[in-house]
């Protein structure tokens, strides 16, 4: 069985872009792998965030992550800031990644454009990654296309850190590149996101799907109902791929061809279906809001059994860097 490191930043509820980019892939993995799924709190802050609304934002992520079916008695679902050993470790990485590597970052180059000043924790996010998955030892680790340079940045870390220090101690992880879909946001233009409001999330209720879905652009040759489109140039096609059925799939397109439907009437169709799929979701989520310790105690037992692994990755660590021992309260008294 191998052993698998996901994470996810604390955006607040989960919307359809994650679900279907990573979320999906992991509840399927969790029953065949050893899965820690993690909460990247300490991710977050490298750009600025609410401070009063963060940890709410963590605890409705983690019970969206249980509501999409994330299960903590199958898999190690905790908080990366419950567990000090991932900034211990990031520390340690940098001591042996070279900065040009770090600059090189595809991520890097294109946040650094967008921010004003360019902050240490930008540049080290993809150390701190590193550190996020082989404190675990991961053997894989889902990506998308765009995060693959990073794990290839992992790999190439463990190789200096192994060669200074302990030839073979950490695993060089592999990218599992997984069919998960980059999700446009409901503009049609750019990822969706919350913070660019073009995002549905899984727990919206069948009016709010509606809402959202109703006012989306479509395919730009549609400006009446009598003009035909181009199914393939219209996002909500998209999503009509991943939420309707192959006969109801088949239909949209032909209606669309042959302008045989307006776009309300397939963003209808549409909303109905995703709040189909989405039911059993919203079910357990309202359990879940009901008996908030459910989460907390959840993410409490997943940290407990994520710091037993990561001290144990540590404990050896520090013993390859000749690194003092700490004594014991008892030992010097």
């Amino acid at each position: 069985m191998a052993r698998i490191f996901s994470g996810i930043q604390p955006s607040g509820e989960l919307h359809i872009g994650n679900y279907l980019g990573a979320v999906k892939n992991w509840v399927e993995l969790q029953e065949k792998h050893e899965c820690f799924i993690c909460v990247v709190d300490y991710h977050a802050i490298t750009q600025s965030y609410d401070i009063a609304a963060f940890e709410g934002r963590t605890h409705d992520m983690a019970l969206g992550l249980m509501a999409a079916g994330i299960d903590p008695t199958r898999c190690v679902l905790f908080v990366q800031s419950h567990v000090a050993h991932h900034t211990e470790l990031a520390w340690i990485f940098n001591t042996v990644t070279p900065i040009g590597e770090l600059e090189r970052m595809t991520q890097f180059k294109d946040k650094s454009r967008r921010q004003e000043s360019i902050l240490a924790g930008l540049l080290n996010y993809p150390v701190l990654q590193a550190a996020d998955v082989l404190l675990y030892k991961a053997d894989l680790v889902p990506v998308g296309e765009d995060q693959v340079q990073h794990v290839e940045l992992m790999r190439e870390i463990v190789r200096k850190w192994n060669a200074r220090y302990s030839e073979g101690f950490f695993p060089e992880p592999q990218a599992l590149v997984g069919s998960g879909k980059r999700i446009k946001g409901l503009d049609g233009q750019a990822k969706m996101s919350k913070s660019l409001d073009n995002a549905i999330g899984i727990l919206d209720e069948p009016d709010e799907i509606w809402k959202r879905l109703r006012p989306a652009p479509t395919d730009p040759a549609r400006v009446k109902r009598t003009d035909p489109g181009t199914p393939e140039k219209c996002n909500l096609y998209d999503l009509h791929q991943q939420f309707s059925s192959l006969p109801v799939v088949e239909d949209v397109a032909e209606k669309c061809r042959t302008a045989g439907w307006g776009c309300i009437d397939c963003k209808r169709v549409l909303a109905d279906n995703m709040a189909e799929a989405f039911a059993p979701m919203r079910a357990r989520a309202a359990e879940l809001r009901a008996a908030p310790e459910l989460v907390r105690d959840a993410l409490a037992a997943g940290a407990g059994k994520a710091r037993r692994v990561a001290e144990e990755t540590m404990t050896g660590v520090r013993a390859h860097m000749g690194l003092m021992p700490a004594k014991s309260i008892a030992s010097v008294t």
